[in-house]
């Protein structure tokens, strides 16, 4: 896998991760715990993709 086509699956992570917090948050029953997953996993991929785009 190349750079260019791994930055864009990282991204696709990205954005489907920035979804599920979105649902989770309009959630009723919505487990802060979980929501606090998701966006830490939401950063951490953010903070690879800028990585990798600067090298």
């Amino acid at each position: 896998m190349n750079l260019s086509s791994h930055l864009q699956e990282l991204r696709r992570k990205h954005q489907t991760l920035a979804q599920q917090v979105e649902q989770a948050q309009r959630a009723p029953a919505v487990d802060d715990l979980q929501v606090a997953e998701l966006k830490k996993e939401k950063l951490r991929l953010k903070d690879q993709i800028e990585k990798l785009s600067q090298a």
